[in-house]
């Protein structure tokens, strides 16, 4: 018997199922992609928006601390009257200063948002705040103790 010369059959694209194989994989391929670039936007724009919050917060404590200017926020005495010998508090908070003086005062002091001094006047006493920035800017103010 004669061999018979069989051709290979060749499938045609539609019936193969090597190409369905292909398309759904690539789908999944596409639609994981997908997925993964929606959520890296989300968490990009969620992470910008609380940059924005914080930069907005930061200014708002600035501009509380006294902003850009050189400024005397706080100067009083605790208490105001006192008797012979007694002692007193004077507090202080100054924003943007580079150096600070107190007179009359031996003890030293230096910029703070809030910082009190002890001081034990001998008599009725004016004590001034002097403040000065980088740039020279100067500022003062005084207080008076009584003492009785």
């Amino acid at each position: 018997m004669p061999a018979e010369n069989n051709p290979p059959t060749k499938l045609s694209a539609f019936k193969n199922p090597t190409v369905y194989t292909a398309i759904i994989l690539l789908g999944i391929v596409i639609y994981v992609g997908w997925i993964f670039f929606a959520r890296w936007k989300e968490n990009r724009d969620i992470k910008r928006q609380a940059s924005e919050k914080k930069i907005a917060n930061d200014r708002q404590v600035v501009e509380q601390m006294g902003g850009r200017e050189l400024a005397i926020q706080t100067f009083y005495a605790v208490p105001p009257n006192i008797h012979r010998g007694e002692k007193v508090q004077l507090c202080y908070g100054v924003a943007n200063a580079k150096s600070v003086k107190l007179e009359p005062q031996d003890n030293p002091v230096w910029p703070s948002y809030s910082r009190c001094v002890e001081v034990s006047p001998p008599k009725d006493t004016t004590y001034t705040l002097n403040i000065q920035d980088a740039a020279g800017n100067t500022k003062s103010q005084s207080i008076d103790v009584k003492v009785r």
